[in-house]
């Protein structure tokens, strides 16, 4: 018999995690049971909350239209925009629209599949580490649970995707990140290049986009979203992050003075960020930038993120090509197996990851 609204609110943590975790009904099993309060697991300590007082409404991130990229205009904001801002917004991408929308309502089917169905996919019931649904972070590690749920996509290959990724959305999230690729690319190209990195070879592709994990982000209807987060405070691990939003909202970037700037739904767009790998292997020129995500009382909302990422087995630091004037670096080698491990094994803390990497001066 499925637990009331009542017995969750006011139990244990265990029946939380029984009924989130455990039966597969995620926070979407939760805001569907027309909670009015949040269950306390998920209330979030005053200053993990983004009130208006702390947004900057007048600040936003560029929108970089990318069918002149080959232009040196188009390159240098791009390039700016990732020294600046970290984050920035492109159009004209060559992701076709329909593209976009069919990932998007593949990702709207995989959550609306019954719970018994998604739990096949629970980290001890998967049938590979590479397909993960779950919800929040690291439950584990957290004092308090973010409200979303996930599947997580770590691509191997194509035989392996369609043989293991649920079939209400593989098709689709595939042909996605087939069609997006050449833009990632022309993006890494650009930036290396004004790292004076001329030449991208087998260990550079490899560095820079070697591995590839999408995915699909799923934010319920919250009945107290001025309590709770839906991503905390955190930067990337990637090399990049390419992420496909609704048209719900919900998305923030750390800014100046610890103010935060909305990245609003821009329609056809996908938002570009720097992430920690790339911040490493450009010795801090390019920002990888704090972000997080705000829930929303009245809309579901769904986010895919395509993270972009060295090889697990590569030793991730500061290009020699941008050391070669004698600039000191600020970064240590680094395997990125353990980085990415250093940051699954704690709640999300800001930007205090990337001091796994830091040289102690």
């Amino acid at each position: 018999m499925a637990p009331t609204a009542a017995v969750l609110i006011n139990g244990s943590s265990d029946a939380i995690t029984d009924f989130v975790l455990k039966q597969g009904n995620g926070v979407k099993g939760l805001s569907e049971m027309g909670l009015k309060d949040l269950p306390k697991q998920y209330i979030q300590p005053l200053e993990e909350i983004i009130s208006d007082a702390k947004i900057m409404p007048q600040a936003s991130v560029p929108i970089i239209d990318m069918s002149k990229l080959d232009g040196p205009t188009v390159a240098e904001a791009v390039c700016r925009a990732a020294e600046r801002w970290g984050f920035f917004q492109i159009i004209n991408h060559g992701v076709p629209i329909d593209v976009l929308e069919n990932v998007k309502e593949s990702t709207h089917r995989f959550f609306g599949l019954p719970a018994e169905e998604k739990r096949k996919y629970l980290k001890e019931l998967s049938p590979s580490n590479n397909v993960r649904f779950g919800t929040s972070f690291s439950p584990e590690a957290e004092k308090a649970l973010e409200w979303k749920d996930y599947l997580s996509l770590f691509y191997v290959s194509e035989d392996e995707a369609s043989a293991l990724w649920p079939s209400v959305c593989k098709d689709q999230v595939l042909d996605y990140m087939r069609r997006s690729e050449i833009v990632i690319r022309r993006l890494l190209y650009v930036l290396v290049k004004n790292l004076k990195v001329t030449e991208i070879d087998e260990t550079k592709e490899s560095l820079l986009m070697g591995s590839k994990r999408i995915n699909l982000n799923y934010y319920p209807i919250c009945p107290n979203p001025e309590l709770t987060v839906g991503i905390g405070r955190h930067s990337d691990v990637s090399t990049l992050t390419v992420l496909l939003q609704d048209d719900v909202g919900g998305l923030y970037v750390r800014g100046d003075d610890d103010y935060w700037i909305h990245v609003p739904p821009v329609n056809g767009s996908l938002v570009i960020n720097v992430g920690d790998a790339l911040q490493i292997m450009s010795n801090g020129r390019y920002k990888s930038v704090e972000h997080c995500v705000m829930t929303d009382g009245s809309k579901n909302r769904i986010s895919i993120p395509i993270f972009i990422n060295p090889r697990p087995s590569d030793k991730i630091s500061p290009f020699h090509e941008v050391l070669a004037s004698g600039e000191k670096a600020a970064y240590k080698e680094v395997l990125y197996s353990d980085y990415v491990k250093h940051f699954f094994r704690k709640a999300h803390d800001g930007k205090k990851t990337i001091d796994f990497a830091k040289i102690r001066i």
